[in-house]
């Protein structure tokens, strides 16, 4: 049993810890090990936004520069219809550095590509979102160390399994930047429009992001019954919440996204909520005690009672507080609901 902060990264205190007193977890779990040369990564969500599914066949442009000098060290593909009825097709691309991702745009022309009057002039809207944390405003929860997801495929490697985590608080508790910070949100969404067709959004300080996924691909008979049944109805009602009267409670934007394979684009069975939330401490009002969530932690441990613990399904997360320098967001023919242009005044 190890901490979820890794020692390069332990420092003094200034904000203790929720762990209670002689704790042990009562399922393992396991953390990302990132090399010590990473210090600051980026997580970029491309996006292609129709009334059709053409979405998929335009985010080519950019996939199709991945394999230039400088792409990303991993990326995804998935879908998600809003509440409007566009079909959302993204691509999720991670980075281990900003300069890597700098060079990568003006070397695969991307910039270029991006910037061109032709993209306001297409019959979909394209947008993006790239938020570039310090790796001490990352934490990750894994439920099976052998099946990485997301960031955790930049990581050297998994953890032991880890100390901090099964009660509430202790995400806060797994990421290293708590330590010495409440990460408590300043300042408001901003949006801007330096052509008619364009839209810039500034976050606010201590944005949270949360990506948390569910992979049902291994589970059998009963349990996979049990599951899509009885517990991802009461998740997805969960992410309409937080989609249509999140901003009730600190919720930004939230999307649950269906992962697609890359070459054919068929849907995986895998699922993920991307929520922005306006500070870390919103998200953790939300999971703690709002009615949605509540349902959710009480219908999934009516299902694991059921299966005595023994489950195939693999749950995971990655959560980032990031400052408002690090964010930046550009909606091109969006709807006004799209992403953060939600909140942005």
């Amino acid at each position: 049993m190890e901490s979820a902060i890794p020692r390069p990264l332990q420092e003094e205190r200034k904000i203790p810890v929720s762990t209670p007193a002689a704790y042990t977890p009562p399922f393992p779990a396991w953390t990302t090990r990132f090399s010590p040369l990473v210090e600051q990564v980026v997580m970029a969500y491309f996006g292609v936004q129709s009334t059709q599914t053409l979405g998929q066949l335009a985010l080519v442009e950019i996939t199709s520069r991945f394999s230039a000098a400088h792409g990303p060290s991993h990326w995804d593909l998935a879908t998600y219809c809003d509440e409007l009825g566009f079909v959302n097709d993204i691509v999720i691309a991670y980075w281990t550095s900003p300069e890597s991702f700098s060079l990568w745009k003006t070397e695969s022309q991307f910039d270029e590509w991006w910037h061109s009057a032709d993209r306001e002039q297409e019959d979909h809207g394209f947008f993006m979102e790239v938020v570039t944390p310090d790796i001490r405003g990352i934490e990750t929860i894994f439920s099976n160390q052998y099946h990485p997801e997301g960031i955790a495929h930049l990581a050297q490697k998994m953890s032991d399994e880890m100390q901090e985590h099964g009660y509430w608080g202790s995400a806060r508790d797994r990421l290293p930047i708590a330590q010495a910070s409440r990460l408590e949100g300043q300042g408001g969404i901003r949006a801007s429009s330096p052509l008619p067709a364009r839209r810039i959004v500034q976050g606010s300080d201590n944005l949270c992001l949360i990506r948390s996924g569910q992979d049902w691909s291994d589970t059998l008979n009963e349990e996979r019954s049990l599951y899509l049944e009885e517990v991802e109805p009461i998740l997805n009602a969960g992410m309409r919440f937080l989609r249509d009267e999140g901003h009730t409670i600190g919720c930004l934007s939230c999307r649950y996204m269906h992962v697609l394979q890359r070459d054919d684009r068929l849907s995986l069975q895998k699922t993920f909520g991307l929520a922005h939330f306006t500070d870390l401490q919103a998200l953790e009002r939300w999971a703690k005690s709002h009615p949605t969530h509540v349902a959710i932690f009480d219908g999934f441990m009516r299902y694991v009672k059921a299966l005595n613990f023994d489950i195939k399904l693999r749950l995971w997360h990655e959560i980032s507080v990031i400052p408002a320098k690090s964010q930046y967001f550009e909606y091109i023919n969006c709807h006004p609901h799209t992403g953060l242009l939600k909140k942005g005044e």
